[in-house]
């Protein structure tokens, strides 16, 4: 499976499956980055690339040493899910 990218100039964290696009949009601040909405295609649902995405959005977030907001419901519970996150939403 393809890494988790970040496209800077779309404001969107995305991840290639199948030759389809699944992705994350979001807004940075100096401190933090907002995930505003996540989206996967209809053809790939229900096979947890969502929650790869976040994964490895988060991952990114983490390394630039910035903070995460949960700006949509999936994020939201993608944290609740997995609390070795924790650490990037304080």
């Amino acid at each position: 499976m393809a890494a988790v990218r970040d496209n800077k100039a779309q404001n969107r964290f995305e991840l290639d499956v199948d030759g389809a696009v699944a992705f994350a949009n979001y807004r940075a601040t100096p401190a933090a980055v907002i995930i505003t909405h996540t989206e996967t295609p209809r053809a790939l649902r229900g096979r947890g690339i969502a929650s790869e995405l976040i994964r490895g959005a988060l991952e990114l977030i983490r390394a630039d040493g910035r903070k995460v907001i949960a700006g949509c419901g999936f994020v939201v519970d993608y944290l609740r899910r997995n609390p070795e996150f924790a650490d990037l939403t304080g």
